[in-house]
């Protein structure tokens, strides 16, 4: 696609190109330096897609209740009819810009690999040829991260899980929840790593579960020195379901993401989502409160405008108005897959977020 100063937008065929005033994306530049580029744009997303689940009974987690028999009535027609839903959504999410489905998905609540499979396998997504990085996780309830990676544009290098360990305050027994997964790959010629996240959940209060997202956040901190040690000034890219807003302590201290931050800080990272939360904008609500818990961190390298690779352009959050509940008690809310107890043929209790990384040709 190409855009112009004072021209508007015109696209071009089969091109993924999109020229932009330099001022316009990135604030680091002056007046001296505007001029027209041309750019390569690629949209990396992350979806909580909300307890997709087959319909098998796994008898080693607790996942009865997405069963026919179960509470939920979770039937195969309930189950395609989600699969179709969100493949739409994903192959949707940033393509305005890019003209294509996502480079990079981060996925969470999914239950195992099968459930993947069955969803880049929709007409939606399999034109794209996605491949899939997934691990089982030690969850009670079976959910998992995952990620899905379009195969002609990224080439992964490597890949791995980290287990969370915590141990519950109340009853001082281990607990078990989502791994984080770390992706490294080649994305059209430029080294970056994804680290996708679930965090533990708020159940029981939000304070007296704070300790276990601040774990996880110093997980996540020892996974980023980790790819720092073996990688000079690394490309990162941590996406997740935090479960915690962009002021809580666990992302704005432990992690030292904000939403200032230069270059060349070596510790700091870039916190997106800090703008869109004080102008309160959320991803999911709760008794008519917006919270920001899916985001994206990004690392200072991904915002040095004068590497030659790929970098950092903007976030969003992807909330197109048919994934808006549009009556009853959740209206103004993500149209859900489940209200009341009752299958509402709708999506997930969270909204996609996504950034998109530009590259200079």
């Amino acid at each position: 696609m190409l855009l112009k100063r004072g021209t508007g937008l015109r696209i071009k065929l089969n091109h993924i190109i999109i020229i932009i005033l330099v001022c316009f994306f990135l604030p680091y530049f002056s007046s001296a330096q505007l001029k027209e580029k041309k750019f390569k744009v690629h949209t990396i997303a992350f979806y909580n897609v909300e307890n997709l689940f087959d319909t098998i009974n796994n008898p080693n987690t607790f996942d009865d209740d997405r069963t026919p028999e179960g509470k939920d009535r979770w039937t195969k027609k309930n189950y395609l009819d989600k699969i179709d839903k969100l493949s739409g959504v994903i192959s949707n999410i940033g393509a305005e810009i890019s003209k294509n489905a996502p480079a990079i998905v981060g996925l969470a609540e999914i239950e195992n690999r099968q459930v993947i499979e069955d969803l880049i396998a929709h007409p939606n997504l399999s034109k794209w040829d996605y491949g899939i990085v997934h691990f089982n996780s030690r969850d009670a309830r079976g959910i998992d991260v995952a990620l899905i990676y379009r195969r002609n544009v990224f080439n992964i290098l490597s890949f791995n899980k980290h287990e969370l360990h915590i141990v519950d305050s109340q009853t001082n027994l281990r607990q078990y929840t989502r791994d984080q997964l770390v992706v490294t790959g080649i994305l059209e010629g430029d080294e970056v790593s994804f680290i996708v996240n679930h965090w533990p959940s708020r159940r029981g209060g939000t304070a007296r579960s704070g300790y276990k997202r601040e774990a996880a956040a110093y997980l996540t901190k020892r996974l980023i020195d980790s790819i720092s040690n073996i990688t000079t000034k690394p490309k990162i890219l941590i996406m997740g379901d935090f479960n915690d807003d962009p002021n809580n302590k666990s992302i704005n201290k432990v992690l030292r993401a904000n939403e200032k931050i230069k270059p060349t800080d070596s510790i700091g990272l870039y916190n997106p989502m800090m703008r869109m939360f004080k102008k309160g904008l959320g991803t999911l609500a709760y008794r008519d409160n917006w919270n920001l818990f899916d985001q994206f961190l990004v690392s200072p390298q991904l915002l040095d405008i004068t590497n030659k690779g790929f970098r950092y352009w903007k976030a969003g959050i992807y909330n197109p108005d048919y994934l808006v509940a549009k009556e009853g008690k959740y209206k103004g809310y993500p149209l859900r897959a489940y209200s009341n107890g009752v299958y509402a043929g709708g999506f997930s209790d969270h909204f996609p977020v996504y950034v998109y990384l530009i590259k200079e040709l």
